[in-house]
C-alpha cells in the first residue's frame, strides 16, 4: 500500500504565501516523477509544476517565477512553496507522484487527497 498525504493549505490574502508539502508513504521501492496539479470550480486539473527523479523541473507559465517545487528524498516528500499569490491560484491542489512499488517492482501513478488553496482578502 503508497499513500501520498498532503498539508499546508488554507486561506491566504493576495500577494501571501503558502507552503504545500506531500509525504509518500508505504511500500516504496523508488519514487519516480512528483508533481503538483491544481483544480479550480468549473475547470480542468492542470499542471502546476513536475519535479522529475533527475532532470530540470517544470512549471506552468501562470506560476513561473512565483511558485517553486522541491524534494527531499530521503523523506520521500515533495514541497510546493507558493509565494505573490493572486486569487486566480484558488484551487484545490493534488500531489501525485509515480512510484515504483517494493516487492512486485510495478509502477503505478498516485494521487494525495487535496488540499484547498484559498486567496481572498
Amino acid at each position: 500500500q503508497v499513500q501520498l498525504v498532503e498539508s499546508g493549505g488554507g486561506l491566504v490574502q493576495p500577494g501571501g504565501s503558502l507552503r504545500l508539502s506531500c509525504a509518500a508513504s508505504g511500500s516504496i521501492f523508488r519514487i519516480n516523477a512528483m508533481a503538483w496539479y491544481r483544480q479550480a470550480p468549473g475547470k480542468q486539473r492542470e499542471l502546476v509544476a513536475l519535479q522529475p527523479s533527475g532532470g530540470s523541473t517544470n512549471y506552468a507559465d501562470s506560476v513561473k517565477g512565483r511558485f517553486t517545487i522541491s524534494r527531499d528524498n530521503a523523506k520521500n516528500t515533495v514541497y510546493l512553496q507558493m509565494n505573490s499569490l493572486k486569487p486566480e491560484d484558488t484551487a484545490v491542489y493534488y500531489c501525485n507522484a509515480v512510484i515504483q512499488r517494493l516487492a512486485s517492482l510495478r509502477v503505478d501513478n498516485y494521487w494525495g487527497q487535496g488540499t484547498q488553496v484559498t486567496v481572498s482578502s
